[in-house]
C-alpha cells in the first residue's frame, strides 16, 4: 500500500501503485480505450459488486473488448479487500485497459481512500452548473458508436466539465441535452423529488446508475412512489429536492443550480437511510 492506495492484478498479486503497470503503447493510455467500474467498500464489504460486474461486461461488449469472467474479478477483489489497511471506506476501481495493438487487455484493481471531498459533499451538498452535453437523449439509438451508455476510460469531457464548474464557483455539473432534457452528471446520476415521489431520467444516452437503482428499490419497498421520466431544466428548479447519486459518494444533495440556492426538502436524511449510507 502506498499513500493510501493499493493495487492488484487479477491473479491477486499485489503491485505497488507507484510502479509502472501499463506499456507506453497501451491503447488505454494512447486513446482512452478501455472500461472500468467503481464501487465503495465499507468495512470490508464491496457494495453491489455483482451488479458492477454485469455493467462492466456490458460496457466491454459495447466497446468490443473481451474481459475476464466475473469469478476472476471477484477473487482479485477479495485479495485487495483482504490486504487493505486504510480506513473503513475504500473506493475500489476495476479497470480493463485495451492493451497494446494486437495484444491482450490489461486488467487490474485500484483501491484508494474515500476522498475528503466526497465525505464533505455527502454532508454539505454540491453546487452545480447546467452544461449542454452536445447531443439529445435519442443518441443511444441513433448513434450507438458514441458509447453514451458505456463506462469507458475516455473521461476527458467529464473531467473538463468538472474543472469548468470549479473555475466558476461550483462543485459539479448536470449535463443537459440539446433538446433540453436532463441527462446525468459527469460521475453521477440525477434524482429529483416531487413531494415524496422520486424521479430519475430514463436510461437513454446515459449510464445506467447502480446507486440510483439501489435507492429506488429501497424507496419503493418503503412506500415511496418511484419512476423514470424525461426531465427538463424547469423540473430541476421546481423539484422539492435534487440529488446526485454515485457508487462512491453515494448521495449528495444539490444545494444550488447555476448560482440559485435550493433546498433538499428535508429529505436527504431519509434517502441516506434508504441507501444504508455509512457514517461520513
Amino acid at each position: 500500500m502506498t499513500d493510501g492506495s493499493i493495487a492488484a492484478l487479477l491473479d491477486g498479486t499485489l503491485v505497488d501503485p507507484a510502479e509502472p503497470l501499463l506499456r507506453p503503447d497501451d491503447l488505454g493510455v494512447l486513446r482512452g480505450e478501455g472500461v472500468f467500474e467503481t464501487t465503495l467498500v465499507v468495512d470490508g464489504h464491496p457494495r453491489d459488486l455483482d451488479v458492477h460486474l454485469v455493467r462492466l461486461a456490458i460496457s466491454a461488449q459495447a466497446t468490443g473488448l473481451v474481459v475476464p469472467a466475473p469469478d476472476r474479478w471477484r477473487a482479485a477483489v477479495a485479495a485487495v479487500v483482504g490486504a487493505w489497511a486504510g480506513g473503513s471506506q475504500m473506493v475500489l476501481r476495476l479497470i480493463a485497459s485495451r492493451g497494446p495493438e494486437h495484444g491482450e487487455p490489461v486488467c487490474y484493481l485500484l483501491g484508494t481512500e474515500l476522498p475528503v471531498s466526497s465525505r464533505r459533499q455527502r454532508r454539505s451538498g454540491v453546487r452545480v452548473l447546467l452544461l449542454e452535453r452536445g447531443f439529445t437523449v435519442d443518441v443511444g439509438a441513433s448513434a450507438p458508436w458514441l458509447l453514451a451508455g458505456a463506462k469507458t476510460l475516455s473521461y476527458g469531457i467529464n473531467m473538463s466539465a468538472l474543472r469548468h464548474a470549479r473555475a466558476n464557483g461550483a462543485d459539479d455539473v448536470i449535463f443537459i441535452g440539446t433538446d433540453g432534457a436532463v441527462l446525468e452528471a459527469p460521475t453521477s446520476s440525477v434524482v429529483v423529488a416531487r413531494g415524496r415521489t422520486l424521479i430519475t431520467p430514463p436510461d437513454e444516452a446515459i449510464l445506467a446508475g447502480i446507486t440510483v437503482r439501489r435507492l429506488f428499490r429501497a424507496a419503493s419497498a418503503a412506500g415511496w412512489p418511484v419512476r423514470t421520466e424525461r426531465l427538463g431544466t424547469a423540473d430541476l428548479h421546481a423539484a422539492d429536492g435534487v440529488w446526485l447519486t454515485s457508487s462512491a459518494r453515494l448521495l449528495a444533495p444539490v444545494v444550488a443550480i447555476d448560482g440559485r440556492p435550493r433546498s433538499d426538502g428535508g429529505l436527504t436524511g431519509e434517502l441516506a437511510e434508504l441507501l444504508d449510507m455509512p457514517a461520513a
